[in-house]
């Protein structure tokens, strides 16, 4: 089940990239980087999905903010699937058409290199023993395709950096059954993605003097602090309050992935605010 549930999710969000052209064509500004477009059109749409589905799933089961570790619905556990096949897709897409290589993915490699064991696969995937075969196998093969990228020197660049990570963890918790109520919510940092997205797609269709682009960037401002700066840091203190009530191999995984994650947010927030305030108030008082 959880094999068809992430792979309907890939297939539908690969299906859904292939014909976002010709149901959202990019305008003039937008021609010279169709796969953008499509990319972030994709992007948008699963935010709103799982960002809206797991503030949704808290305020229908709220039980599963008082246990993050074994209690969920099952339709938490298929959203938390969905993310996942969607961020396969995504990494993929990243993967075979963007050229970046930045040496601090070398940094990466070095860091989860001391994880491996002799046939390359993380240590870490001790968690899967307690788990049948194919669940162990579907573990295994999450993070082997995270290891292989950074062995071949193939990894796109920060945002492919951030997607191995998130595929990590969101994976062992869809796989394991266990954890859900954490990964949802790790979901609810999409609720701000829905706002990155939108200005993404303003500016990619010149849209970014309007004063939609200047609204939406007032939103996506306050919901970045939110839903994802105060989101992220209040996962790391549940991670450190409850250390000693999550395996270790797990424990190791959720905090590798936060000390990824949470510091590539901080410098996003700084050129946001740059971007769309600090240098727009510049311009306003040279005027």
């Amino acid at each position: 089940m959880d094999l068809l549930i992430l792979g309907a999710s890939l297939v539908a969000f690969r299906l859904l990239n292939a014909g976002l052209e010709r149901l959202v064509p990019p305008p003039l500004s937008a021609q010279r980087n169709r796969w953008k477009w499509r990319n972030i059109w994709t992007s948008f749409i699963h935010s709103l999905l799982s960002g809206s589905g797991a503030l949704l799933g808290f305020y229908l089961h709220p039980q599963m903010a008082e246990d993050l570790i074994d209690t969920h619905l099952p339709r938490a556990h298929r959203l938390v699937g969905m993310s996942v096949g969607y961020f396969v897709q995504d990494f993929f897409d990243m993967m075979y058409t963007q050229k970046l290589h930045q040496c601090w993915d070398l940094l990466f490699h070095h860091t989860v290199g001391h994880l491996q064991n002799e046939n390359g696969v993380w240590e870490v995937l001790d968690i899967a023993q307690p788990y049948s075969k194919p669940t162990q196998d579907m573990m295994k093969s999450i993070c082997w395709v995270q290891v292989s990228r950074l062995e071949t020197g193939s990894f796109p660049g920060p945002m492919g950096t951030t997607r191995g990570a998130v595929i990590v963890c969101l994976g062992i918790s869809f796989v394991a059954h266990r954890f859900v109520g954490f990964a949802m919510v790790a979901l609810l940092v999409e609720i701000n993605s829905i706002f990155l997205h939108l200005r993404s797609i303003l500016r990619m269709a010149d849209l970014g003097h309007t004063t939609w682009y200047r609204i939406n960037s007032l939103v996506n401002l306050g919901t970045y602090v939110v839903f994802r700066i105060t989101t992220l840091a209040w996962m790391t203190r549940w991670l450190v309050l409850n250390r000693e009530n999550i395996p270790p191999a797990t424990y190791v995984v959720s905090v590798v992935g936060m000390a990824i994650m949470t510091p590539m947010n901080i410098v996003l927030f700084y050129r946001l605010l740059r971007s769309d305030f600090l240098k727009s108030s510049r311009r306003e008082k040279e005027t």
